[in-house]
Protein backbone atom coordinates (compact mmCIF):
# COMPACT_ATOMS: atom_id res chain seq x y z
CA UNK A 1 0.00 0.00 0.00
CA UNK A 2 1.30 3.78 -0.87
CA UNK A 3 1.26 5.68 2.14
CA UNK A 4 1.54 9.38 1.51
CA UNK A 5 2.71 12.18 4.30
CA UNK A 6 0.44 14.08 5.54
CA UNK A 7 0.29 18.16 4.16
CA UNK A 8 2.81 20.71 5.66
CA UNK A 9 1.05 22.71 8.29
CA UNK A 10 0.66 25.96 7.06
CA UNK A 11 2.69 29.14 7.87
CA UNK A 12 1.27 31.21 10.35
CA UNK A 13 -0.12 34.37 9.83
CA UNK A 14 1.94 37.31 9.50
CA UNK A 15 5.21 34.93 10.88
CA UNK A 16 7.04 36.83 8.04
CA UNK A 17 6.32 39.94 10.15
CA UNK A 18 6.67 38.76 14.02
CA UNK A 19 10.12 36.50 13.01
CA UNK A 20 11.71 39.63 11.90
CA UNK A 21 13.29 41.88 14.83
CA UNK A 22 14.89 44.20 12.61
CA UNK A 23 11.39 45.18 10.58
CA UNK A 24 9.41 45.41 14.14
CA UNK A 25 12.30 47.42 15.76
CA UNK A 26 12.42 49.63 12.64
CA UNK A 27 8.74 50.51 13.23
CA UNK A 28 8.98 50.90 16.53
CA UNK A 29 11.03 53.80 15.98
CA UNK A 30 8.63 55.12 13.19
CA UNK A 31 5.41 55.29 15.88
CA UNK A 32 7.43 56.81 18.68
CA UNK A 33 8.95 59.79 16.35
CA UNK A 34 5.20 60.40 15.53
CA UNK A 35 4.75 60.07 19.47
CA UNK A 36 7.37 62.60 20.33
CA UNK A 37 5.49 65.55 17.11
CA UNK A 38 2.18 64.88 18.66
CA UNK A 39 3.19 64.78 22.22
CA UNK A 40 4.82 68.33 21.48
CA UNK A 41 2.15 69.66 19.32
CA UNK A 42 -0.29 69.22 21.52
CA UNK A 43 1.67 71.23 24.89
CA UNK A 44 -1.28 73.43 26.20
CA UNK A 45 -3.70 71.82 24.47
CA UNK A 46 -3.98 68.42 26.52
CA UNK A 47 -2.62 67.53 29.93
CA UNK A 48 0.29 65.28 29.74
CA UNK A 49 -1.14 62.70 32.06
CA UNK A 50 -4.46 62.43 30.26
CA UNK A 51 -2.39 61.50 27.23
CA UNK A 52 -0.75 59.09 29.48
CA UNK A 53 -3.77 57.69 30.97
CA UNK A 54 -5.69 57.29 27.29
CA UNK A 55 -2.78 55.75 25.64
CA UNK A 56 -3.02 52.84 27.41
CA UNK A 57 -7.34 53.01 28.56
CA UNK A 58 -7.73 52.46 24.94
CA UNK A 59 -5.69 49.55 24.47
CA UNK A 60 -6.69 47.71 27.90
CA UNK A 61 -10.27 48.58 26.05
CA UNK A 62 -9.47 46.61 22.82
CA UNK A 63 -7.41 43.64 23.99
CA UNK A 64 -9.93 42.41 26.18
CA UNK A 65 -12.54 40.64 24.29
CA UNK A 66 -9.18 39.12 22.27
CA UNK A 67 -7.25 38.03 25.74
CA UNK A 68 -9.77 36.90 27.85
CA UNK A 69 -9.14 33.22 26.73
CA UNK A 70 -5.21 33.60 26.92
CA UNK A 71 -5.40 35.50 30.61
CA UNK A 72 -7.59 32.16 32.21
CA UNK A 73 -4.21 30.22 30.84
CA UNK A 74 -1.41 32.55 32.02
CA UNK A 75 -3.34 33.65 34.89
CA UNK A 76 -0.92 31.49 37.57
CA UNK A 77 1.92 32.44 36.00
CA UNK A 78 0.90 36.18 36.67
CA UNK A 79 -0.32 35.99 39.92
CA UNK A 80 3.24 33.79 40.72
CA UNK A 81 5.57 36.58 38.82
CA UNK A 82 3.21 40.06 40.11
CA UNK A 83 6.08 41.40 41.61
CA UNK A 84 8.19 41.76 38.12
CA UNK A 85 4.71 42.44 36.09
CA UNK A 86 3.78 45.19 38.72
CA UNK A 87 7.39 46.93 37.76
CA UNK A 88 7.63 46.45 33.80
CA UNK A 89 4.19 48.20 33.85
CA UNK A 90 4.82 50.81 36.57
CA UNK A 91 8.31 51.67 34.92
CA UNK A 92 8.05 50.87 31.19
CA UNK A 93 4.23 52.01 31.28
CA UNK A 94 2.71 54.59 34.14
CA UNK A 95 6.10 56.28 34.46
CA UNK A 96 7.82 56.55 31.43
CA UNK A 97 4.81 57.37 29.54
CA UNK A 98 3.62 59.98 32.43
CA UNK A 99 6.80 61.89 32.59
CA UNK A 100 7.70 61.51 28.88
CA UNK A 101 4.87 63.84 28.06
CA UNK A 102 5.37 65.93 30.44
CA UNK A 103 9.10 66.42 29.59
CA UNK A 104 7.94 67.24 26.20
CA UNK A 105 5.27 70.53 27.27
CA UNK A 106 9.35 72.21 28.61
CA UNK A 107 11.57 71.12 26.31
CA UNK A 108 12.07 71.62 22.29
CA UNK A 109 12.96 68.61 19.83
CA UNK A 110 16.43 69.55 19.46
CA UNK A 111 17.23 68.69 22.77
CA UNK A 112 14.77 65.21 23.14
CA UNK A 113 16.74 64.03 20.08
CA UNK A 114 20.19 64.13 21.75
CA UNK A 115 18.85 62.65 25.35
CA UNK A 116 17.13 60.30 22.81
CA UNK A 117 20.58 58.92 21.66
CA UNK A 118 21.54 57.85 25.12
CA UNK A 119 19.14 55.39 25.64
CA UNK A 120 21.20 52.64 23.68
CA UNK A 121 24.10 53.59 26.01
CA UNK A 122 22.23 53.23 29.10
CA UNK A 123 20.52 49.66 28.29
CA UNK A 124 24.46 48.56 27.80
CA UNK A 125 24.97 49.58 30.88
CA UNK A 126 22.19 49.17 32.63
CA UNK A 127 22.42 45.03 30.97
CA UNK A 128 26.20 45.06 32.34
CA UNK A 129 25.81 46.36 36.15
CA UNK A 130 22.32 44.16 36.51
CA UNK A 131 22.72 41.12 34.83
CA UNK A 132 26.74 41.24 33.83
CA UNK A 133 26.06 40.61 29.70
CA UNK A 134 28.97 40.75 27.86
CA UNK A 135 29.10 43.65 25.58
CA UNK A 136 30.45 43.28 21.88
CA UNK A 137 33.09 45.26 20.71
CA UNK A 138 30.60 45.58 17.28
CA UNK A 139 28.03 47.04 19.96
CA UNK A 140 30.50 49.34 21.41
CA UNK A 141 31.16 50.72 17.72
CA UNK A 142 27.67 50.30 16.49
CA UNK A 143 26.84 52.35 19.19
CA UNK A 144 29.64 54.95 19.32
CA UNK A 145 28.99 55.41 15.05
CA UNK A 146 25.30 55.82 15.52
CA UNK A 147 25.74 58.51 18.50
CA UNK A 148 28.33 60.40 15.72
CA UNK A 149 24.47 60.29 13.57
CA UNK A 150 22.75 61.85 16.28
CA UNK A 151 24.89 64.48 17.04
CA UNK A 152 25.98 65.32 13.24
CA UNK A 153 21.85 65.49 12.71
CA UNK A 154 21.15 67.36 15.91
CA UNK A 155 24.51 70.09 15.47
CA UNK A 156 23.72 70.74 12.14
CA UNK A 157 26.89 69.56 10.71
CA UNK A 158 29.29 71.31 12.95
CA UNK A 159 29.89 69.74 16.35
CA UNK A 160 30.88 73.13 17.94
CA UNK A 161 26.75 73.88 17.56
CA UNK A 162 26.51 71.66 20.97
CA UNK A 163 28.00 74.46 23.03
CA UNK A 164 24.79 76.35 22.50
CA UNK A 165 22.39 73.87 24.14
CA UNK A 166 20.56 74.46 27.42
CA UNK A 167 18.77 72.18 29.12
CA UNK A 168 15.65 73.15 31.34
CA UNK A 169 13.87 71.16 33.67
CA UNK A 170 11.64 69.49 30.55
CA UNK A 171 15.62 67.89 29.81
CA UNK A 172 15.94 66.65 33.10
CA UNK A 173 12.76 65.17 33.56
CA UNK A 174 13.17 63.45 29.37
CA UNK A 175 16.52 62.25 30.54
CA UNK A 176 15.21 60.53 34.10
CA UNK A 177 12.86 59.06 31.43
CA UNK A 178 15.65 57.11 29.34
CA UNK A 179 16.72 55.82 32.23
CA UNK A 180 13.24 54.48 33.08
CA UNK A 181 13.29 53.28 29.96
CA UNK A 182 16.73 51.30 30.15
CA UNK A 183 15.41 49.75 33.54
CA UNK A 184 12.67 48.61 31.50
CA UNK A 185 13.94 47.10 28.87
CA UNK A 186 16.68 45.25 30.30
CA UNK A 187 14.06 43.73 33.45
CA UNK A 188 11.90 42.13 30.54
CA UNK A 189 13.97 39.22 30.46
CA UNK A 190 12.31 38.12 33.63
CA UNK A 191 8.94 38.41 32.75
CA UNK A 192 7.00 35.50 33.04
CA UNK A 193 6.73 33.27 29.93
CA UNK A 194 2.96 34.43 29.01
CA UNK A 195 1.22 34.81 25.52
CA UNK A 196 2.53 38.53 24.10
CA UNK A 197 -1.42 39.52 24.07
CA UNK A 198 -1.12 39.04 27.69
CA UNK A 199 1.32 40.53 28.21
CA UNK A 200 0.92 43.62 26.76
CA UNK A 201 -3.12 43.36 27.94
CA UNK A 202 -1.54 43.77 31.74
CA UNK A 203 1.34 46.35 31.09
CA UNK A 204 -2.03 48.80 29.75
CA UNK A 205 -4.02 47.98 32.67
CA UNK A 206 -1.87 48.00 35.47
CA UNK A 207 -0.43 51.37 33.65
CA UNK A 208 -4.35 52.78 33.54
CA UNK A 209 -4.43 52.19 37.13
CA UNK A 210 -1.53 53.57 38.07
CA UNK A 211 -1.46 56.77 36.03
CA UNK A 212 -5.29 57.78 36.55
CA UNK A 213 -4.98 59.18 40.05
CA UNK A 214 -2.37 61.89 38.49
CA UNK A 215 -4.80 62.52 35.94
CA UNK A 216 -7.54 63.08 37.59
CA UNK A 217 -5.28 65.72 40.01
CA UNK A 218 -4.64 67.01 37.08
CA UNK A 219 -8.55 68.12 35.92
CA UNK A 220 -8.79 69.38 39.76
CA UNK A 221 -6.35 71.48 38.77
CA UNK A 222 -8.03 73.04 35.66
CA UNK A 223 -5.87 71.46 33.24
CA UNK A 224 -8.19 69.53 30.93
CA UNK A 225 -8.23 69.02 27.10
CA UNK A 226 -9.80 71.21 24.99
CA UNK A 227 -12.30 70.28 22.32
CA UNK A 228 -10.09 70.62 19.08
CA UNK A 229 -9.19 68.56 16.17
CA UNK A 230 -5.69 68.78 17.48
CA UNK A 231 -6.84 67.20 20.98
CA UNK A 232 -9.05 64.42 18.86
CA UNK A 233 -6.06 63.46 16.31
CA UNK A 234 -3.29 63.13 19.27
CA UNK A 235 -5.15 60.55 21.52
CA UNK A 236 -6.11 58.65 18.98
CA UNK A 237 -2.75 58.86 17.95
CA UNK A 238 -1.03 58.12 21.32
CA UNK A 239 -3.86 55.47 21.90
CA UNK A 240 -2.66 52.99 18.88
CA UNK A 241 0.60 53.42 17.48
CA UNK A 242 3.13 54.43 20.33
CA UNK A 243 0.66 53.09 22.94
CA UNK A 244 -0.42 49.69 21.68
CA UNK A 245 1.22 48.73 18.18
CA UNK A 246 4.52 49.62 19.39
CA UNK A 247 5.05 48.27 22.80
CA UNK A 248 4.24 45.03 21.16
CA UNK A 249 6.56 45.27 18.86
CA UNK A 250 9.50 46.22 20.94
CA UNK A 251 8.93 43.50 23.41
CA UNK A 252 8.53 41.46 20.46
CA UNK A 253 11.69 42.60 19.37
CA UNK A 254 14.02 42.57 22.36
CA UNK A 255 12.35 38.56 23.05
CA UNK A 256 14.22 38.23 19.64
CA UNK A 257 17.68 39.57 19.28
CA UNK A 258 17.94 41.15 23.10
CA UNK A 259 17.46 44.66 24.56
CA UNK A 260 21.75 45.01 23.66
CA UNK A 261 20.83 44.48 19.89
CA UNK A 262 17.73 46.45 19.71
CA UNK A 263 18.72 49.48 21.77
CA UNK A 264 21.00 51.09 18.49
CA UNK A 265 17.60 50.88 16.60
CA UNK A 266 15.89 54.06 18.68
CA UNK A 267 18.54 55.77 16.76
CA UNK A 268 16.23 55.68 14.05
CA UNK A 269 13.71 57.99 15.35
CA UNK A 270 15.48 61.38 14.25
CA UNK A 271 15.52 59.70 11.26
CA UNK A 272 12.26 59.17 11.02
CA UNK A 273 11.16 62.23 12.45
CA UNK A 274 13.39 64.20 9.63
CA UNK A 275 11.05 62.57 7.34
CA UNK A 276 8.01 63.46 8.43
CA UNK A 277 9.25 67.05 8.75
CA UNK A 278 10.45 67.76 5.05
CA UNK A 279 7.47 65.69 4.00
CA UNK A 280 4.57 67.19 5.99
CA UNK A 281 5.94 70.28 7.15
CA UNK A 282 8.22 71.16 4.58
CA UNK A 283 11.11 71.42 5.74
CA UNK A 284 14.98 71.30 4.06
CA UNK A 285 16.80 68.47 3.55
CA UNK A 286 20.53 69.26 4.02
CA UNK A 287 23.35 67.61 2.96
CA UNK A 288 24.45 67.10 7.10
CA UNK A 289 21.02 65.21 7.38
CA UNK A 290 21.96 62.45 4.79
CA UNK A 291 25.62 62.12 6.23
CA UNK A 292 23.99 61.49 10.03
CA UNK A 293 21.28 59.19 8.65
CA UNK A 294 23.79 57.50 7.01
CA UNK A 295 26.09 56.95 10.31
CA UNK A 296 22.81 56.34 11.87
CA UNK A 297 21.86 53.20 9.90
CA UNK A 298 25.59 52.26 9.23
CA UNK A 299 25.61 51.84 13.55
CA UNK A 300 22.71 50.00 14.12
CA UNK A 301 23.72 47.78 11.48
CA UNK A 302 26.71 47.34 13.47
CA UNK A 303 25.55 46.70 16.38
CA UNK A 304 22.75 44.86 15.43
CA UNK A 305 25.24 42.57 13.88
CA UNK A 306 25.99 38.90 16.30
CA UNK A 307 29.18 38.22 16.05
CA UNK A 308 30.07 34.63 15.14
CA UNK A 309 31.82 32.43 17.52
CA UNK A 310 35.65 31.41 16.96
CA UNK A 311 35.06 27.97 15.80
CA UNK A 312 32.41 29.10 13.36
CA UNK A 313 35.01 31.35 11.98
CA UNK A 314 37.29 28.89 11.83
Amino acid sequence: MTTHSPPAPPAPRFAGLTGNPYLLLALTSLFWSGNHVVGRAAGGEVPPLTIAVVRWLVPTLLLWPFVRQNLKQDWPLIAANWKIMFWLAFSGGALFTGLQYIGLQHTNALNVSVLNSLVPILIVIVSALAFRDRVTRLQLAGIAVSSLGVMAVVAHGDLTNLKALSFNEGDLITLFTMLVFALYSTSLRLSPKIQPLSMLFMIAALSTVVTAPFAVWEWLGGFRPKATWLTFATLAYVSFFPGLFAYALWNRGIALIGANRAGPFLHLIPVFTAIIATTFLGERLYPFHIAGFALIIGGVWLASTKSRPAAAKA
